[in-house]
């Protein structure tokens, strides 16, 4: 039975697709239905009917089913679902008691199957290059018990492909470069296109490349894309960029095919196709006079359109009388040729220089060396401008001489200076102050020459370096300076005397004949006696005439100190009057130290003593303002009265300008001074103090020229019944005054407590 229904199906299949070809053919492909076009091998469930009829003599294999792949066309829009094919197997009878089943990929969505017939239909769209084939399962079973009557069977389902996919280039816009004058056919870039429908079948799939845009310059090769070039000599300089659009086109290139393109731009790269170019024959520059070495004349720039190190230029000198003068550099970042000044230049000595200038490219291409030379030169012209320049002095620097103490008006010398433009201005000259601060010399201001103003002295200055100024009169005031040194030449105006006051020394026990020599002077001193003594007498005074060779000669007469020291047997100097010169021999190191150790000792007694009496000598009480004038001396034993003459001394209380006779005044000078009697001045160490109290108030009553300020005056009692009234100060507070003693508030601090007692005091603090 399987076997049976096996040639059927195969049967039915080839009988469909023989149907198809002869309706194909007798209705043209204007009249194929959407289906019929994509796909003449369509089952048609009619034609299946008729074969099934034509085909009993078949005879039957073991399986039931028949096997075969289904085709079904791409992108079907038609109004009804796509008929695949028909399963039918031998057990059914018609009846209606089997039932068809069908499973897999896309069973139920996709493919739908009449369990009746057995007719399987596509319901929807398919797309090949989503997916191009599903495999199915079909079963057929009994329809009241679900039982399988045959075993399942696989199959597949492909879906035929259309021409619905155009070529796509994935990795467009591309980018190219080509060196320029490349040869023709020179490969540039391969550009590729895919297409996404089947390629083994039909000619869906097969791409053909065209140039749509870029030509005449490229094209592109039909089956491999590759892009040349198509014209000799392309010059990036005439053009650069390209813009070529590349044609993909599927079906073999044949009308109906679909196609797409690709944007190409292409850049010509450049090689040193072209020579560096002057765009003058000559270049006209000037420069001024003034102008230092080092500085920028002009530039010029040859050009050269390629570009990198094929468009770098470098430039030199060939010739002309200005390669001396004149130097030439490039600046790398504008590749122009820089002439700059390479020694001064003189308007009134040469007036324009002339420069062949060259420009060369350092890298050469070999390929283009008939093209060639790769280098230009032009003619550069230099004038010289005139500038006012400053005056210009003869000589670099002058030299005079001077006799000292020539008279006022002596004529040092000249100096001269000129103008060196074509104007030749006056010159005026003067000595600035700053460098002849004394004013040793003047200048004639027309003539230029120096002369003295004051006698010279050599012995004080030797030289004057000052500095005279040019100017030119009119024009810009330009000035010079030039150094003038002026010698002071020596006369013998100074008599010759010791260079130094130093002694010569002499050993007392020197022997006659003896020869010293004295460090001052070239001259030996010899002794002429023997027996000298400095306990007797230590210096010798021995004056000594001088005279020099001068002319006038001139002599002055010197005392030479001769100083008397003690020396030993070899004539070593001990020690003089002065100072010991040297220590004696034989002190050993123990015996210095010793000597240091002792002076240490005395030192520090000497330290102690001093602290001590000064510690002794300090007062109980420490006053911050001690006046010299009042002394209040206070001891803290009682003494014994009148009678006990040892504890204190009188003699300390008198004033030792008293003993003299007079007591001057300490703040002015008295006019008058009268002696004290004689009978009443006190002995200087007299323990009466009746009697020095009498003194003092003599001294205080005969003195007319004020009170004694180192005095104490003493009275033993008031008095009683006086017309003067009370002398004491206790009882003037409780008592009226009219005296005002307010102004004591202004004397200070001292005064404080007396305008405490006797000023007004303020109401406000009464009230208080």
């Amino acid at each position: 039975m399987w076997e049976g229904l096996r040639l059927q199906v195969f049967w039915l299949c080839l009988g469909l697709a023989v149907w198809n070809t002869a309706v194909a053919v007798s209705r043209g492909p204007q009249e194929r239905g959407p289906q019929e076009r994509g796909h003449r091998r369509h089952l048609s469930p009619y034609r299946h009917r008729e074969r099934r009829k034509e085909g009993q003599v078949l005879h039957r294999s073991k399986r039931g089913w028949v096997w075969n792949q289904f085709f079904v066309i791409e992108e079907y829009t038609g109004p009804d679902p796509v008929l695949v094919g028909r399963l039918h197997s031998d057990v059914d009878t018609g009846d209606g008691n089997i039932k068809y089943i069908l499973s897999g990929e896309g069973a139920g969505t996709i493919f739908v199957i009449d369990d009746k017939t057995g007719n399987i239909h596509a319901t929807k769209t398919l797309d090949r290059e989503e997916q191009a084939e599903y495999t199915l399962t079909a079963q057929a079973v009994a329809r009241d018990t679900n039982k399988p009557l045959e075993p399942p069977s696989e199959f597949i389902v492909k879906v035929q492909d259309i021409n619905d996919n155009p070529p796509v280039f994935l990795q467009g816009p591309y980018y190219a470069r080509v060196a320029e004058m490349s040869n023709v056919g020179t490969s540039v870039i391969q550009v590729t296109a895919s297409d996404a429908d089947d390629p083994t079948y039909g000619n869906s799939a097969r791409l053909v490349y065209s140039i749509l845009q870029g030509q005449p310059y490229f094209s592109v090769e039909p089956h491999t894309g590759i892009i040349r070039t198509a014209l000799p000599n392309m010059d990036r300089e005439a053009k650069q960029e390209y813009d070529v659009v590349i044609q993909a086109k599927d079906m073999g290139g044949h009308m109906g095919g679909l196609s797409g393109t690709a944007q190409v731009k292409i850049t010509l790269t450049d090689v040193n196709d072209n020579p560096p170019k002057f765009a003058q024959g000559v270049y006209a520059m000037s420069i001024a006079e003034d102008r230092v070495p080092g500085e920028e004349v002009g530039r010029l720039k040859a050009r050269d359109p390629d570009q990198g190190e094929n468009g770098l230029v470098d430039y030199a000198v060939l010739e002309g009388d200005g390669m001396s003068v004149f130097e030439i550099s490039k600046d790398s970042e504008s590749q122009e040729a820089v002439i700059k000044l390479k020694k001064p230049v003189d308007f009134e000595t040469k007036r324009s220089y002339t420069l062949k200038v060259e420009a060369v490219n350092p890298h050469v291409d070999s390929r283009f060396l008939s093209w060639g030379p790769y280098k230009d030169t032009t003619v550069v012209k230099i004038s010289v401008e005139d500038a006012d320049e400053p005056p210009v002095f003869i000589a670099p620097n002058y030299s005079f001489e001077v006799e000292e103490n020539a008279p006022w008006g002596t004529l040092v010398g000249r100096v001269h200076a000129k103008d060196t433009d074509i104007a030749n201005n006056p010159i005026r000259y003067l000595i600035p102050r700053y460098t002849d601060l004394e004013e040793f010399f003047t200048i004639s201001p027309e003539e230029g020459t120096i002369k003295t103003t004051r006698p010279l002295d050599r012995e004080t200055q030797a030289w004057h370096n000052i500095s005279v100024s040019a100017t030119e009169i009119g024009g810009h005031h330009q000035d010079a300076k030039v150094r003038v040194n002026i010698k002071v030449k020596d006369v013998n105006d100074n008599a010759p005397e010791f260079a130094t006051q130093d002694e010569v020394l002499m050993c007392e026990n020197v022997t006659p004949g003896k020869v010293s020599t004295c460090p001052m002077f070239t001259a030996t001193i010899v002794v002429i006696r023997k027996g000298f003594s400095r306990m007797i007498q230590d210096v010798y005074a021995l004056p000594i005439e001088i005279n020099d060779n001068g002319v006038p000669p001139l002599s002055s007469t010197n005392t030479l100190l001769i100083r008397v020291c003690s020396c030993d047997s070899k004539d070593t100097i001990l020690s003089c009057n002065v100072e010991p010169y040297i220590l004696p021999a034989g002190l050993s190191t123990g015996a210095l130290i010793a000597i240091l150790a002792c002076i240490v000792i005395l030192l520090a007694i000497v330290v102690l003593f001093v602290a001590l009496r000064r510690q002794k000598k300090e007062p109980l009480i420490v006053f911050e303002e001690e006046d010299i004038r009042e002394n209040i001396i206070t001891y803290d034993d009682e003494g014994g009265g009148e009678e006990d003459t040892e504890a204190f001394d009188i003699a300390t209380l008198q004033n030792p300008d008293g003993i003299n006779g007079f007591l001057p005044r300490k703040d002015i000078k008295p006019d008058l001074q009268f002696p004290l009697r004689p009978g009443l001045r006190p002995v200087a160490n007299s323990v009466d103090v009746d009697e020095f109290i009498k003194t003092r108030i003599s001294d205080a009553d005969n003195d007319p020229t004020a009170p004694p300020y180192d005095s104490i005056q003493v009275y033993g009692y008031e008095g009683r019944g006086s017309v003067a009234g009370s002398l004491s100060s206790l009882e003037s507070v409780t008592t009226d005054s009219d005296l005002d003693y307010d102004y004591l508030q202004s004397w200070g601090p001292r005064f404080k407590k007396l305008a405490e007692l006797y000023g007004t005091k303020d109401p406000a603090e009464d009230n208080s």
